[in-house]
Formats: structure tokens, C-alpha cells, sequence
């Protein structure tokens, strides 16, 4: 791996690098299942078809984690965006962490939480990437000038689930009207992902509710 496609981007986004773990797994796995059917349809293998998904083109993208994802979509009837954002969401992440730990961008620590839950700990090699990714995004939101269809997909992406070490709630709020112009470059996904975070967190706060008042 030569190059840092979408995804890759995203998921050393969502990484804590200090203390060498992804923030929150199930976040990260709709990020990167998002970030992957956004380069999907940036690069023009999936479109729109009335609010469903369709597979264009043919032949291999260069990428394993990108090809898998569109194997799947060939194997499927037209569903919605977000039907696939959710779709297999680990089983994406999961792939992807192995292709960086192969391509030395991660080393990867896997082992079990209490003895019983299994665990992967992401240790980042070169923690300057990241940095240069957050500046790519910061220079995207606070930026009035055009950007390119990756980084402006790559900053509507992290803000659509509120990585708030990337993009601080504040942010979000002050450039809401930047963020709607990066939000329309970055495609068809990206609203996926964002209705798709907003439901996470309903249930998140219904179950912390329901904990609470017992």
C-alpha cells in the first residue's frame, strides 16, 4: 500500500495515537464503511439510482477492502445507502486494519478484554500522518477556497460522526455552512452516515437512560 486511499484516511482519524487505540470501534466501523462507498463513488464504481446504490464499471480498483466492499454490492440487489453503510461495518474495519498492520502503517495488538472479549489496539508508526490529515481537514473547514473531492469528503465524513478531537463540536457549529458545501462534494453517503450516527446515539442515550432510573 503505496497510497492512502479514503479509508485509510479516516480510520487514522479515529485513532487516539497516544494511547494507541480506535476511540470507539462501532463509530469507527460505520466511518470507514462510509468513507469506503464515498471513494467508491468517487472514483465512479457505485452511483444513485433513485436513492439505491448501483454498481458501475468493471475491473479492480487497486485496493482489496474497496474491491470486497463492491464484490458484496454484486452479490446484492439495489439497496439503500445507508442499508450499506451498516452492512458488514466491522467486517470492513477488520479488513482494512489488517491491510495497514501488512502495509506497516499499523502494528496491530490483538488480544482479549477481561480474558473474554476479543480486543485490537492500533499502534499508529508514524504518528505525523495523522497530523498532516488533520491539517488536510482543518484546512478544508476553515479554508474558503475549493478542495479536492477526497479532503472535502474526508471532513464531512468526520464530522458527520463527530470526532470531536478532529472536529470540535464548536467547529461543527461555526462553519455549519462550510460543512453543508463539503457535505454535497462528498456524495450520497455521507448523509447516510450522519442519519446513521444520529440513530447510534438515540439508543446510546436511551440505554444510559434506562440504566439511570433503575
Amino acid at each position: 500500500m503505496t497510497e492512502l486511499f479514503l479509508p485509510a484516511k479516516a480510520y487514522l482519524l479515529a485513532c487516539d495515537v497516544a494511547k494507541g487505540k480506535l476511540r470507539d470501534r462501532h463509530r469507527a466501523s460505520l466511518l470507514i464503511r462510509g468513507a469506503a462507498m464515498t471513494d467508491l463513488a468517487l472514483r465512479g464504481r457505485v452511483t444513485d439510482a433513485d436513492g439505491r446504490v448501483a454498481v458501475s464499471g468493471a475491473g479492480q480498483t487497486g485496493d482489496l477492502v474497496l474491491d470486497e466492499l463492491l464484490a458484496e454490492m454484486a452479490g446484492e440487489r439495489p439497496r439503500k445507502w445507508k442499508w450499506w453503510v451498516r452492512k458488514n461495518a466491522r467486517g470492513t474495519l477488520e479488513s482494512l486494519e489488517s491491510r495497514l498492520e501488512a502495509a506497516g502503517v499499523i502494528e496491530l495488538e490483538t488480544g482479549r478484554t477481561l480474558g473474554l472479549f476479543p480486543s485490537r489496539r492500533p499502534m499508529v508508526r508514524d504518528p505525523a500522518v495523522v497530523e498532516r490529515l488533520r491539517a488536510l481537514v482543518d484546512q478544508a473547514l476553515r479554508g474558503s477556497s475549493p478542495v479536492s473531492d477526497v479532503d472535502a469528503a474526508l471532513t464531512a465524513l468526520v464530522a458527520a460522526v463527530e470526532l470531536r478531537d478532529v472536529i470540535p463540536g464548536r467547529d461543527r457549529r461555526r462553519y455549519k455552512d462550510r460543512l453543508k458545501e463539503l457535505n454535497e462534494q462528498g456524495g450520497d453517503a455521507v448523509p447516510a452516515l450522519r442519519e446513521l450516527f444520529k440513530e447510534m446515539r438515540a439508543v446510546q442515550a436511551t440505554v444510559a437512560s434506562s440504566h439511570g432510573g433503575s
